[in-house]
């Protein structure tokens, strides 16, 4: 019996000792990961919206460039030369894809695309974040909607090439894409 206390009180010192430790590392580090976030989020928005930034400036950059509006609970980002860029989020083949979308000030024509977070198989479906990939996407219309065409196939203004050997990255991606620049246009049109 006394064993057992002994072993019990031992326990709850220990609990209580490293339950403390966790709250007070959470609360110094939780500060240090949302600014890392914003400059994140902040640095990718720079990026799809071309404005030139150095690492050690990008908030003062993307305040003075750059315009953020809510509409409809979306958010959006406006450069001077009426450019709009929004984050997409969606359902990839094998994990949630994340990314920025940036239209010209028509709202038809997409500027740049740019993969934040995806989790599709690394030199397949994982090519959607690689910017070679990426590329072929500045000038492509939207309207009425992306369509992914086999490798080396497309054509259109509004076709590019989907991914060999990932057919189902490249449809979930081409979804993401056509229904992620709907919602948003849609909000910000007002429709």
């Amino acid at each position: 019996m006394n064993g057992a206390l002994r072993i019990l009180i031992f326990v709850l010192i220990m609990g209580t000792v490293s339950g403390g430790l966790l709250v007070g590392v959470n609360s110094f580090t939780t500060p240090l990961v949302l600014m890392n976030e914003e400059l994140k989020l902040k640095s990718s928005v720079l990026d799809v919206l071309d404005i030139p930034y150095d690492k050690s400036d990008i908030i003062t950059i993307f305040n003075k460039r750059v315009k953020a509006l809510e509409k409809d609970k979306h958010a959006f980002y406006i450069s001077s030369d009426g450019s709009v860029a929004f984050e997409f989020h969606g359902p990839g083949l094998w994990g949630p894809i994340s990314g920025i979308v940036c239209m010209d000030k028509d709202l038809k024509t997409i500027r740049n695309i740019k993969i934040t977070h995806q989790e599709e198989t690394p030199g397949l479906g994982g090519r959607i974040a690689e910017k070679e990939y990426l590329k072929q996407f500045a000038g492509k219309s939207i309207s009425p909607r992306l369509v992914f065409k086999p490798e080396g196939q497309a054509a259109g203004a509004n076709e590019v090439d989907a991914i060999t050997g990932a057919t189902g990255s490249s449809r979930a991606f081409e979804k993401l894409i056509n229904e992620g620049t709907k919602e948003y246009l849609s909000a910000l049109r007002g429709r």
